[in-house]
């Protein structure tokens, strides 16, 4: 898996340093090696010796009502030492990420399967977990509302949440809706000006983050009647803020500690056992553990929203697109969680990186009996490009172009305006990404019969010899806005210490950036070797003792945390400097750090930075927040709602037995703007990732759902791409600054999970004739569709 990168040719920000392991380079991560060994501490590994453990009951049901709870069962067996309702909460019974609908027990009704309904704490799980079985339920179970249909239609089939509930803006069985008008909007004087119509109606189905550390943490009662929490999160601050009015405790007495993160991808940045932990130690006076099961790990987490979407675009004979109307409808189950702002992306995204003059839009969110969605990589973008390039690919074929010269040609470029109105005022090379991935190599064709089966569809399993293999190519770009969006008061805090210890020069800097497998404290550490000229840079545990530093997503740590450290850093740096101008009378304006000294431009190092810090150290804290957003506007979805766009183009090769429906991705390359690679290893680390998690989309992974209930809650039934089913993924980078971030780097985790997907679709269509308008493309829809139907 290779990479190469292409640096813009102007405005690409000269950064001076001496260390090799500082911004654009690549050092080792501190956790790199003990991952890999096996001996890197997760949450799952928290110990105290005077530990409980922690268990849930849930619902086995997806919609009902509770007449009552008996939990004297539990309470008799030996060695349990609390069984809690949502009668033994303290203080307020919901909570929620943005909006406070989710009850953190169950109070009177399920909503969903796996619904949290009670929780144990004994001095053993297995322990924990028969009480939990002795506890009695009277359910009274209701049909669950589980299909789009249903949903709309509230007066025939009930309410998720009764009108009279809302704790938003919600109306029926919508959560969330936003409608966006762009130009004039999709009349019938508009699909007039189209010589050309195609209309198309595509699905997708729930993803699971399908992290491989389940979740766990340990709560520690304190003496100041607060509680400690250790925990793998995404966001210290949201879970403290959500979990202090359940716990009935002010904010400064709920303390929390990253503990090792196995995963994230957005399934960790709402709430699962942090409360639940906490009420039982708080309850006990005794530390308490909590690890879910893998299948409890599926119940426990939202998922990405499975979308159903129609799409209806015009265009001239001459390639030019006139017109999109389009209707994304997302599943966002029992509880609001993130679904307004994935409303929103999918709104503001979902006509792609093209000029489109006139665009009607309408995205909405439907509250469900399915199990709740919330954040996953990607955000509302990935459903959407699924349904905007697959009808990219059919104009193009309507109007006898090629795919990539189609798209090229109604690219954006810096300076057009999104159908939000909102100016793209940094630079999209969207047209380019389509070239370079094109003129990329092809792999070699597929021999006659190749005699090493791993590299034919079905593999191992000797399904195949080559007989009735097909190959195909598919092409696909797609966008995705860095950042948190709409008016969000999105920033980050960083501390940052210079001091001498052992005669060095040594930099701390403390965050509350959970890493979760990114690379944020290899990056945090690297801005403040290039800030400060030095090399030995230590990074002290995430923690609320800091100010916040937003969530590990959204593709926004490197460009929020990490400008906060860099501000905080360049602080230090010029309180040095000027200890020095006052201390030997230095005058001018060229002086930095480097190789641990000062340095003047023009005479050369001045003096050390131990003999300026002595036993003073500077320590300093900044905040750092970009520019502001504004919300859209409800009707038309007119606004500047986003910080920063981001792109990716991707080339998909695929092989597909015909006759048995086996689809073998033989190569999926990709090219991506990325502004600045701070560190071009993990960049492209991050984009081949996200490439994997795309083809899992593509052609495996779904949670299956039967009337509402989960069938598949294992990694033996939920199917991820192992390294047998990920191909070589060849990467080119491209570096064009963005003037409004730091370093003027782009976010870069999410572009490929946005585009990669309807690339291997296009290609799998390409080797079949299949218009397959739903992901993932499974063996029956190769095998049973035929070619040209919908």
């Amino acid at each position: 898996m290779s990479a190469r990168t292409v640096q813009g040719e102007k405005n690409l920000q000269d950064i001076r340093q001496s260390s090799p392991h500082g911004v654009g380079g690549s050092p080792l991560r501190p956790d790199g090696t003990l991952k890999v060994r096996g001996e890197f501490a997760y949450s799952s590994d928290l110990w105290h010796e005077s530990m409980l453990w922690g268990t849930t009951l849930r619902s086995p049901h997806a919609r009902a009502n509770i007449r009552s709870v008996d939990v004297s069962g539990a309470l008799a067996v030996p060695g349990v030492f609390a069984v809690l309702t949502h009668e033994d909460i303290p203080g307020e019974k919901y909570y929620g990420l943005d909006v406070p609908d989710q009850p953190a027990l169950a109070i009177d009704r399920i909503r969903y399967h796996g619904e949290p309904v009670a929780l144990v704490a004994a001095d053993h799980p297995e322990t924990a977990r028969r009480a939990a079985r002795n506890i009695e339920v009277d359910y009274e179970v209701l049909t669950p509302i589980v299909t789009e249909e249903q949903c709309l239609d509230p007066r025939t089939y009930g309410y998720v949440h009764e009108p009279h509930e809302y704790r938003s803006h919600a109306h029926g069985n919508i959560c969330h809706e936003q409608r966006l008008v762009h130009g004039l909007g999709v009349t019938d004087e508009v699909r007039a000006m189209a010589d050309v119509v195609v209309r198309g109606s595509y699905e997708v189905g729930m993803q699971d983050q399908a992290f491989l550390g389940p979740e766990s943490g340990l709560a520690v009662p304190a003496e100041d009647g607060g509680v400690d929490l250790y925990v793998a999160t995404q966001w210290l601050h949201a879970d403290r803020r959500q979990m202090a009015p359940v716990l009935g405790l002010p904010e400064e007495k709920v303390r929390l500690t990253l503990a090792g993160v196995g995963g994230a991808f957005g399934g960790r940045e709402d709430l699962s056992m942090q409360i639940h932990a906490c009420l039982l130690a708080l309850r006990t006076g005794r530390p308490v553990k909590i690890v879910y099961s893998r299948d409890e790990s599926f119940l426990g987490h939202v998922h990405r929203h499975p979308a159903r979407m129609t799409y209806e675009h015009g265009a001239t004979r001459d390639g030019r697109l006139v017109y999109s109307d389009a209707r994304i409808v997302l599943d966002g189950g029992a509880y609001a969680s993130t679904s307004p702002a994935v409303v929103g992306n999918a709104a503001s995204l979902g006509n792609g990186p093209y000029v489109i003059p006139n665009v009607r839009m309408h995205a909405l969110a439907l509250y469900s009996n399915n199990p709740s969605c919330g954040a996953m990589r990607g955000f509302g973008a990935v459903q959407a490009a699924f349904g905007y390039e697959s009808q990219m690919d059919r104009l193009a074929a309507e109007l006898g172009m090629d795919p990539v010269g189609f798209r090229q040609l109604n690219a954006v470029r810096q300076g057009d305006r999104m159908p939000t109105g909102q100016e793209i005022d940094a630079p999209a090379p969207v047209a380019e990404l389509l070239r370079r991935v094109k003129d990329m190599p092809l792999p070699p064709p597929l021999e006659a019969r190749d005699p090493d089966l791993r590299r034919l569809p079905g593999g191992l399993s000797n399904t195949s010899h080559g007989e009735g293999v097909v190959r195909g190519v598919g092409y696909s770009v797609g966008i995705k806005n860095v950042g948190f969006s709409e008016g969000f008061d999105d920033h980050s805090t960083a501390r940052v210490r210079l001091e001498v210890i052992g005669g060095e020069p040594v930099a701390l800097v403390h965050t509350a950036m959970a890493e979760v497998g990114q690379g944020g404290v290899t990056v945090h550490a690297q801005i403040a070797r290039t800030e400060l000229g030095v090399e030995q840079v230590t990074i002290q545990p995430a923690d609320t003792r800091i100010g916040s530093a937003g969530s590990t997503s959204a593709s926004r740590q490197t460009y929020m945390t990490g400008g906060a450290v860099k501000l905080a850093a360049e602080a230090v740096r010029r309180e040095l400097i000027e200890r020095g101008r006052r201390r030997y009378g230095w005058t001018g304006d060229d002086l930095t750090l480097a190789d641990g000294k000062v340095v003047s431009a023009s005479a050369g190092p001045l003096v050390p930075i131990t003999d300026l810090l002595g036993d003073e150290a500077i320590d300093l804290t900044r905040e750092h927040r970009h520019r502001p957003t504004a919300p859209f506007d409800p009707e038309t979805g007119q606004g500047f709602g986003h910080v920063q766009y981001s792109f990716c183009a991707n080339r998909a090769v695929v092989d597909v037995d015909v006759e048995l429906g086996l689809v073998k991705v033989v190569e999926l390359s990709a090219v991506q703007d990325v502004g600045r690679a701070v560190n071009p290893l993990a960049v492209v680390g991050q984009i081949q990732g996200a490439c994997t998690q795309a083809l899992g989309l593509a052609v495996m992974e779904e949670i299956v759902l039967r009337d509402g209930k989960v069938r598949n809650a294992s990694f033996t039934d939920y199917l991820v791409p192992t390294i047998l089913d990920t191909p070589p993924i060849p990467v080119e980078i491209l570096e064009l600054p963005d003037p409004h971030a730091p370093y003027g780097l782009r976010g870069v985790g999410e572009a490929p999970t946005v585009s990669a997907t309807p690339s291997i679709v296009a290609a799998v269509r390409a080797a079949t004739g299949l218009a397959l308008n739903r992901i993932p493309v499974r063996p029956e829809h190769l095998t049973t569709e035929r070619p040209g139907t919908a």
